[in-house]
């Protein structure tokens, strides 16, 4: 009988596989171990002909001398490899935390002429960019004026992003390092009520305030920010004219 493929499941693995019939189950377990890391001993092997059939088990009494083609091999049938050792005592071959990665030097890297740090050199992307310095520069200089067009000032009333809800005190304009990408001014809110998302400090770095579990703070844009006569909502006197 010619060869036969069928597909190889186990509980890490599942690959199409050539079968040959005149087998014994014994080397088809020999096979199957470098494939699934399931040995030989402890494999269990059912067979699946097609969808809603009942899965047939492939063993015997003596399976040195039991050919596959005994068996009803069907092409692309699933041919199952489960395992009966206990969970504790089967290797974890999806955990890489104890995987040494490897790092190429940033020096080799560099030399590399089909990486992307070479496609960005040649198509002039990002820092490789003639007129990038000129372009960072006229960023910053574009939130500096709009903080002095905004009259954005440590504290005055304000509110963010046009929503009347999120009301506030300017408690720090400036550089906030640790926002990743985030060069340039900031404005720091001391919001009114706990809606913010963090307490005037990011990454244990404080920019205002004393430490505190509520979260009145957040780090915007000048644009975002609106001075003017805003000051605390009352809830009581809302809940009169209610």
């Amino acid at each position: 009988m010619a060869d036969i493929s069928l597909q190889v499941i186990s509980e890490n693995s599942a690959s199409e596989r050539r079968i040959t019939p005149s087998w014994s189950i014994s080397t088809l377990k020999a096979k199957l171990e470098p494939i699934t890391g399931i040995p030989p001993s402890a494999q269990k092997l059912s067979l699946k002909t097609s969808t809603g059939s009942d899965a047939i088990p492939v063993e015997a009494a003596d399976e040195d001398s039991t050919q596959l083609s005994r068996f009803p091999l069907a092409p692309f049938a699933e041919l199952h490899v489960g395992d009966t050792r206990p969970p504790s005592a089967r290797p974890n071959y999806t955990d890489t935390s104890g995987v040494d990665k490897y790092v190429m030097p940033e020096q080799e890297y560099e030399k590399k002429t089909d990486s992307v740090l070479a496609w960005k050199k040649a198509q002039k992307l990002g820092r490789f960019d003639p007129s990038a310095p000129s372009l960072e520069k006229a960023r910053l200089e574009a939130l500096e004026q709009e903080v002095r067009q905004r009259g954005i000032q440590v504290g005055k009333r304000c509110r963010v992003g046009g929503e009347d809800t999120r009301r506030g005190v300017v408690k720090y304009v400036g550089e906030v390092k640790d926002i990743p990408n985030g060069i340039g001014l900031w404005v720091g809110v001391q919001l009114d009520e706990p809606v913010g998302k963090n307490d005037g400090s990011i990454d244990g770095n404080r920019y205002w305030g004393e430490p505190s579990p509520m979260k009145h703070g957040v780090f915007v844009r000048p644009e975002r920010v609106e001075i003017g006569d805003f000051p605390p909502m009352d809830d009581l006197e809302d809940m009169e004219e209610i």
